[in-house]
């Protein structure tokens, strides 16, 4: 049976493709080698289950590997009380042992433990059977904890917490784990505070023995190449491996299910162009516009946090930089789901694909009362012919909607709204067919590149606020550079012009063999 991209649950290397994860291995092991506890605090659906199924064959020779999912093997009402959870846990725990080859000694030690199981039976009798397993173990045992998040709002796992803390620094004294691995999106040093928000416990912490993992879990070009790699080798696409690594990595930052959305679309949807620039800007369209938990994950968080929307909002469309600093509530939790990165100590949306959810999401909450959107709407296929955006046509007609809705609005409401409200115009014209992206590095309060990928071609439009006659032409400067990056001939400048002398209209203009069509409002 051949491999598939795998986009739900863990990835299985017989059964689909992956990336090499050598030398995240390693380096965890090194921890695990030291006596370490670990955290590993990564974004829903970044390779978490994957990394700790794969390390756990990695280090079987060497330890004894015990992998829980909580929110398979651990319902809600294990949590009721500490008798039910260390019932819980031992079982889970005599189960996983018992399909390892362990000796005789540690099979009676277990048989020890199931008969210890009773209805007063709790976490200081639990603890005292774990530690004599370890102590008479012929190999370390190492216990992963995935999922830990389901058990973030029950006081009984913190005690369990205290527990293995308890143990881990008695360790030179009484045998226990060699180390300890708890994997989920939170950090599990902040679930004290959701059970206890009053300030007298806020702050109190039952585990801060362990190590914050700190490896890059996302996907190099380098990684997906590897995994192209071995696709090309069954399939024989002649795809230009480097280049489409580059391509989707562009898109994604490295997410790793969104690379494999990416590589799946190409794969089993596209019949032309696949594996090529114009397969991988389809694919970019396809995902924007489904549904998936990831993005209904992102949705909802924003929805439910009022201080998490304004930044995001104010990022996208304000071009306002925050300093990160995860300090702060919203920028803390907005980096915790993978929503935004940190690039030279700012405030960055993660990647192209989120922006552009994002962006559609404030947008859609604004269209239904936008004259801007019900007029393209109206109009929107006098905007295309032969798969061919008439650039020229929307600019021309936005300058007439513009001026006659907000032609008299004040000077900081437009240098605020303007560029908004063109994504407001422009986006029902390309909505479904095409998808857009705003190149980070030129989203500031003077200047936003507004890159479209429509039906094969691309149209780079220059939003900007007028700054003076030699501040414009630094700006066509700046997009002819542009243009060249891209090997496109012609591009566009979209200038809102605050002068009371302002001449508003449309222009062309030449930079030695590249035209500029500029539109001014």
């Amino acid at each position: 049976m051949s491999k598939v991209f795998n986009v739900t649950g863990n990835c299985i290397p017989k059964q689909h493709y992956m990336v090499d994860l050598t030398s995240r291995l390693e380096a965890i092991k090194r921890i695990v080698d030291s006596g370490n506890y670990i955290t590993i605090n990564r974004a829903r659906q970044y390779g978490k289950t994957t990394t700790l199924k794969a390390l756990e064959n990695y280090l079987a020779d060497e330890y004894y590997m015990l992998n829980m999912d909580f929110q398979s093997e651990m319902s809600n009402s294990k949590y009721k009380n500490e008798n039910s959870f260390s019932c819980a846990f031992a079982k889970a725990f005599i189960f996983l042992m018992s399909n390892l080859p362990v000796s005789l000694e540690i099979s009676q030690a277990l048989n020890e433990l199931k008969n210890e199981i009773n209805d007063n039976f709790e976490l200081v009798d639990l603890f005292k059977q774990l530690n004599n397993v370890c102590r008479i173990s012929d190999k370390p045992i190492v216990l992963i904890i995935d999922e830990v998040d389901s058990a973030s709002n029950n006081q009984v796992f913190l005690d369990f917490l205290a527990q293995l803390r308890g143990a881990y620094i008695s360790r030179d004294k009484f045998s226990t784990f060699q180390s300890v691995i708890l994997a989920g999106v939170h950090d599990i040093r902040n679930l004290q505070m959701e059970i206890r928000p009053d300030s007298e416990h806020k702050h109190n912490i039952p585990w801060n023995i362990a190590n914050a993992l700190d490896i890059d879990m996302s996907f190099s070009p380098d990684d997906i190449s590897s995994m192209l790699n071995e696709y090309e080798k069954e399939h024989k696409t002649n795809m230009d491996i480097t280049a489409v690594s580059n391509l989707i990595y562009d898109y994604t930052s490295g997410y790793p299910v969104l690379v494999s959305m990416f590589c799946r679309i190409n794969d089993e949807k596209l019949k032309e162009d696949a594996w090529t620039s114009s397969g991988i800007a389809e694919a970019a369209r396809i995902i924007i516009n489904e549904s998936a938990p990831l993005f209904e994950s992102l949705i909802n968080k924003i929805e439910d946090n009022t201080d998490l929307r304004e930044m995001l909002y104010s990022v996208l469309f304000k071009g306002e930089e925050y300093s990160f600093t995860p300090d702060n509530p919203a920028i803390g939790n907005a980096h915790m789901y993978g929503f935004i990165s940190n690039e030279n100590g700012k405030v960055c949306i993660a990647n192209r694909i989120f922006e552009t959810r994002l962006y559609n999401y404030f947008l859609s909450v604004e269209k239904t009362s936008s004259m801007l959107a019900q007029d393209s709407s109206l109009h929107r296929n006098e905007y295309i012919e032969n798969d061919v955006l008439d650039m020229e046509k929307i600019l021309s007609r936005f300058i007439v909607v513009y001026s006659d809705i907000y032609g008299d609005q004040s000077e900081e409401f437009l240098e605020d709204a303007g560029r908004r409200l063109f994504l407001l115009f422009i986006r029902p014209i390309i909505n479904g067919s095409a998808n857009y992206y705003v190149e980070s590095n030129t989203r500031n309060q003077r200047r936003t590149d507004l890159i479209i990928d429509f039906k094969g071609s691309q149209y780079i439009i220059e939003m900007k606020i007028w700054r003076g006659k030699e501040y414009n032409e630094r700006g066509e400067k700046q997009l002819s550079d542009y243009l060249n990056y891209y090997h496109i001939d012609k591009g566009y400048m979209l200038s809102f012009n605050f002068n009371k002398n302002k001449k508003v209209g449309t222009h062309t203009i030449t930079l030695g063999n590249k035209t500029i069509f500029e539109a001014i409002v």
